[in-house]
């Protein structure tokens, strides 16, 4: 064992070792070396990650805020529903009680005599094409 033992590259062949190409190809593919456009790649799709995970946050956020919206809306239309029952129960007990009696204790006397005012002028009068029923529509 007397012969001595030269280092061998395993990162660089000998000059004695050859090359056997089957497959003619101008450019073969490695896995060990990087794609020029690995890392745009790599970061577009980190990019759209980011983007498609914050977009999901910010729908079921908004999901769950029209929700509770909903319900206070819900909540707030019943004491309004009740509200509005309460005052037409208090309108129709207190319309009972009028009458033309309490018109006149309250100062009021019946119209005997009933006259209408008729505007003739331009403002706020259209013409018909009947022309008889015009002066009737113009009347206040």
């Amino acid at each position: 064992m007397g012969a001595r033992l030269h280092k061998v590259s395993k990162y660089r062949p000998s000059i004695f070792q050859g090359k056997l190409d089957l497959f003619h190809t101008p450019r073969s593919v490695s896995l060990t070396l990087e794609h020029p456009a690995e890392r745009t790649g790599f970061r577009i799709v980190i990019a759209s990650l980011i983007l498609i995970a914050s977009a999901y946050v910010y729908f079921v956020g908004a999901s769950v805020l029209n929700v509770i919206a909903r319900k206070e809306a819900l909540l707030q239309t019943a004491r309004l529903t009740g509200a509005v029952s309460a005052l037409e129960r208090e309108y129709f007990l207190v319309a009972k009680g009028v009458t033309p009696e309490a018109g006149e204790r309250l100062g009021l006397a019946p119209v005997p005599k009933t006259a209408y005012v008729r505007r003739p002028g331009v403002v706020g009068s259209a013409r018909s094409p009947e022309g008889s029923r015009s002066a009737a529509h113009n009347e206040i």
